[in-house]
């Protein structure tokens, strides 16, 4: 198993004409158009979780705050993308911390924010800022919530939260992973809250070709997995 070159960043890859970057925080970093994309923030999910009666650490909003600052702060995007169910639920708006909700409107200062809806956050309320949309073109790259096994183009997506599970040193590991193939890059959840499904589970089956590649989430940074090498959970 081999190291990514560059630390925190994997290579560039190529979407047809687009290059994309995967990032250590599990964000995907577009250099050409300066433009960092997120998927599956999740934000709130702990409350919504304390409001069925299960209790969890009311910390996750404020954990992917601040994944998502030291990403903006080490690209320093003229634009932010996030890919869908970035609020785990329609009151997640209601929920959120008055400190949190800053910390968010102080990220957009000064840089485009594009929520792309997704099946938990269909609407986007103007109190969290930024403008909506259900899909974003951009190079000929489709950003969409939900990955689409017809899309015959390019495409980024979040949604299944892809995690890679690999034996290293006599030991199975599980983590957060990209999944990228020769026209479609499905990000991990950013969320602390979110949790990931396994690349082996059939959901990928169909949106994954033969040239598909793991980029795993280590500590310090990226490995690029052959997929022979997955292991189911």
């Amino acid at each position: 198993m081999a190291a990514a070159a560059g630390g925190t960043a994997s290579p560039a890859f190529m979407l047809g004409r687009l290059a994309v970057v995967p990032d250590l925080s599990g964000a995907l970093w577009l250099p050409e158009e300066r433009t960092l994309v997120v998927a599956d923030l999740h934000l709130e999910k702990g409350s919504a979780y304390a409001a069925r009666g299960i209790f969890l650490p009311p910390y996750d909003s404020t954990a992917t705050l601040a994944a998502l600052t030291a990403a903006i702060l080490r690209h320093a995007p003229l634009r932010v993308i996030a890919l869908g169910d970035s609020f785990h639920d329609r009151e997640a708006e209601v929920r959120i911390s008055a400190d949190n909700l800053a910390a968010l409107c102080l990220l957009q200062t000064g840089r485009d924010w594009i929520w792309v809806t997704g099946n938990h956050d269909p609407q986007i309320s103007r109190a969290m800022g930024g403008e909506s949309a259900d899909t974003i073109a951009l190079s000929g790259v489709t950003l969409r919530h939900e990955p689409d096994a017809s899309e015959a183009g390019f495409e980024i997506a979040g949604h299944l939260h892809p995690a890679a599970k690999v034996r290293m040193r006599g030991r199975a590991l599980r983590r957060r992973c990209f999944a990228l193939s020769s026209r479609r890059c499905v990000m991990p959840a950013m969320g602390a809250y979110a949790g990931g499904l396994n690349l082996r589970d059939i959901a990928f089956r169909p949106l994954l070709d033969e040239s598909f590649s793991a980029h795993l989430l280590g500590d310090t940074r990226l490995f690029r997995i052959d997929p022979r090498l997955l292991l189911p959970d």
